[in-house]
């Protein structure tokens, strides 16, 4: 391909398809999430939970401010903050603090498995938050995903729930009901100021979770450690949830939901190449399971809405 020819297909992409550039914005959110589970286990070898989660978002925090402030940005108008108080309180503090709780007991693979059923969660509070009524072949496979979930993680635990899966659980509906309320937002906001307003909204709190949390929990400085810390920082919370939402303003809800169905499979590739995990063998057969059922979902037609998630 020539110089003249990228050129042209550049323009085009950035110019007249917004859908291939919402998706390419979505897919590299998508590569971030990814990360995190990898990300956060690597950070509790230096940090306790508390002090991680905290330190991730001041962290996060700090970047966002900066953004913000270079570019002069107005506060939000008084009506978008009781949305920016849900997406604050489902991605930037309920989520990370869930899952790392989680990490403690369960492994980054189980996790990846059990967090495949976000994209169907988010799509089951976006109906209830939009009222819309999907059709049955939707609840269907609804149901078979979240049956192949609750029968895998029954089987690694022994026939019971643990206090690991709890958490895991509680994440997906605090962060579902993030993405579905910062989808809404990212329609009248651009993206990278919807999660960048719920950081600086958290700040007080995270700030003074990091002083507690350092004051009371053992630090054990480590390479991977801090690199642990930073990609959960600035490349999960921040970057990863910029491209997001912004690839999400730009080809909406449903679509960028089937991008993430992509997320548990690319957490267990990562937790075997950095972590050296040894993957249960129903993981791979679980996750490729709960991806089946998630995209039938994603293929019914669902009723268009005025919220597009």
């Amino acid at each position: 391909m020539t110089a003249q020819n990228s050129a042209t297909l550049a323009t085009a992409i950035a110019v007249k398809n917004p859908l291939l550039r919402g998706t390419a914005l979505a897919s590299l959110g998508v590569v971030a999430f990814s990360l995190t589970f990898p990300a956060t286990a690597w950070g509790l070898e230096s940090f306790g939970p508390w002090s991680l989660v905290a330190l991730r978002s001041v962290l996060a925090a700090a970047i966002a401010g900066v953004f913000l402030l270079a570019r002069r940005v107005a506060p939000p108008a008084r009506e978008h903050w009781a949305g920016l108080a849900v997406v604050a309180g489902g991605v930037v503090v309920g989520f990370p603090l869930l899952t790392t709780l989680a990490l403690q007991t369960s492994t980054t693979s189980h996790a990846a498995v059990v967090v495949g059923l976000l994209p169907l969660t988010t799509a089951a509070l976006s109906a209830l938050r939009t009222g819309n009524r999907p059709p049955r072949a939707f609840w269907a496979a609804a149901v078979a995903g979240a049956v192949v979930v609750l029968g895998f993680t029954l089987a690694q635990s022994g026939g019971s729930l643990s206090a690991g899966d709890g958490y895991l659980f509680a994440a997906l509906l605090v962060c579902a009901a993030g993405y579905t309320e910062g989808g809404r937002l990212a329609r009248t906001l651009p993206g990278w100021q919807v999660i960048g307003w719920a950081l600086v909204l958290c700040l007080p709190l995270t700030a003074a979770g990091s002083v507690l949390g350092l004051a009371y929990e053992p630090v054990h400085l480590t390479g991977h450690g801090l690199a642990g810390l930073v990609w959960a920082a600035a490349g999960s919370t921040f970057l990863g949830l910029y491209v997001w939402y912004r690839g999400m303003a730009e080809i909406g809800a449903p679509r960028a939901s089937q991008l993430q169905l992509a997320q548990p499979l690319l957490t267990l590739v990562w937790s075997v190449a950095l972590l050296g995990e040894h993957l249960a063998p129903a993981a791979p057969a679980a996750a490729c399971a709960v991806l089946v059922c998630i995209a039938v979902t994603q293929r019914v037609k669902h009723p268009r809405n005025d919220l597009n998630c």
